[in-house]
């Protein structure tokens, strides 16, 4: 049996095609005698087709590859899906923060810091506001006494003929320059004709009003950092010891500089006074807007640039300064207001709204600032507290006696 079988499986060379049941009829090739089937050469032959494959007749040959009609198909229909894909994976795909913990806990700070900046902030403006007002206050209240006991002391120990001794101390001498510049001053601000400085602002149109409102407030802050180093240079010429080498103009051109820089300010305060006045009181509340407006301009020049804490502690104290003065300045707007109204408290409730506003903005800008100030800067909100111990530290020193 194994011979039969043997036989059938393998015709002898040179048999016809009848050995094969059911295989393709074998052509006799002329040349080397090889077989050929219907598809060509044995090597042209595809692949058999595998379980669950199409058959070689589904088949097309593509650069030497072989796809089925039933695979193109199938891409075609799953390219029609693939929006359909798209936006499922989009609506169902997950986050994993987890592998960003440090990232995601950090903005989370800053989140948290930027809500404690308004709180922390306004502590330290409501400290520096009194401080502010404390210096104020000093100039009419403890200063004049000062100058009186100085004054004294000055008269009466010769009278008692003590020579000898140093007739007064640097501090009092500080004081009688302080006295001499407030009074000199008073009686120059006499000539200054409030009525034709508001009349002759409020001629103006808005945008020179606008114009003029700036360039006031950058003199201020440039007269502010000036000014101060006249006054502290006269206080340190008039007190300077007698046997250091003189390097300087004396003492009586300083004073007439602190005269002239304490007069100057003077006035520009008093314009800046009369700018709201007429802004408060011009039926077009556009001036008052857009002055208001100005501060906003503030955040562009300020969000942007590199912060020190040293940086911020210097902006903060302007900031309180700024703050106080507008105070001031609006003060002196509702005095002069209600003077001219015979002191109606009616006419005061008119005022309320405009006040409100403009210290509500003010209030939102520097909050806007110092929380974009800090968040850009990596400052935490803790940096008030320090402020504020250090402002308490130099009030204290101040008051200290040498």
């Amino acid at each position: 049996m194994a011979g039969v079988t043997d036989a059938a499986a393998d015709p002898a060379p040179g048999s016809g095609g009848g050995g094969r049941r059911g295989g393709a009829p074998e052509q006799q090739d002329s040349g080397r005698g090889e077989p050929k089937t219907l598809w060509g050469s044995s090597e042209a032959r595809p692949p058999a087709a595998g379980p669950g494959q199409p058959s070689p007749q589904h088949r097309t040959e593509t650069l030497g590859f072989y796809e089925s009609d039933r695979g193109r198909k199938k891409k075609r229909s799953l390219s029609d899906l693939s929006l359909l894909r798209f936006i499922s994976a989009e609506l169902t795909r997950g986050y994993f923060l987890e592998h960003n913990e440090a990232k995601y806990t950090e903005r989370r700070e800053r989140v948290y810091t930027c809500m404690r900046i308004p709180k922390e902030l306004e502590k330290l403006m409501f400290f520096g506001i009194f401080l502010c007002l404390d210096a104020f206050l000093y100039v009419f209240t403890l200063l004049p006494l000062r100058v009186f006991l100085a004054m004294f002391r000055f008269i009466a120990l010769p009278c008692y003929g003590l020579r000898d001794r140093r007739l007064l101390q640097p501090a009092q001498v500080c004081d009688i320059l302080k006295g001499l510049i407030l009074v000199i001053c008073y009686f120059m601000m006499h000539y200054v004709d409030y009525s034709m400085m508001y009349h002759l602002i409020r001629g103006q149109s808005v945008i020179k009003l606008y114009i003029i409102y700036n360039m006031l407030e950058v003199a201020d802050r440039l007269f502010s950092s000036f000014g101060q180093d006249i006054l502290d240079a006269l206080y340190w010429t008039a007190t300077e010891p007698k046997e250091r080498k003189r390097a300087h103009i004396g003492v009586i051109p300083h004073f007439f500089m602190a005269v002239l820089y304490v007069f100057l300010h003077a006035i520009l305060i008093m314009v800046q006074a009369t700018t709201l006045n007429v802004a408060f009181n011009s039926h077009n509340k556009s001036l008052l807007t857009i002055m208001m407006s100005n501060n906003f301009v503030e955040i562009k020049g300020s969000v942007f640039k590199k912060f020190e804490k040293n940086n911020l502690f210097q902006m903060s104290n302007s900031d309180i300064k700024e703050r106080f003065t507008n105070y001031v300045l609006l003060l002196i707007v509702c005095l002069r207001n209600m003077e001219q109204f015979s002191w109606n408290p009616d006419h005061l409730w008119v005022l309320f709204p405009d006040v409100c506003m403009v210290v509500a903005s003010e209030i939102a800008v520097d909050i806007v600032k110092h929380a974009f100030i800090t968040k850009f800067n990596d400052i935490t909100a803790d940096v008030y507290s320090e402020y504020r111990a250090s402002l308490a530290f130099d009030l204290v020193s101040s008051r200290q006696k040498n």
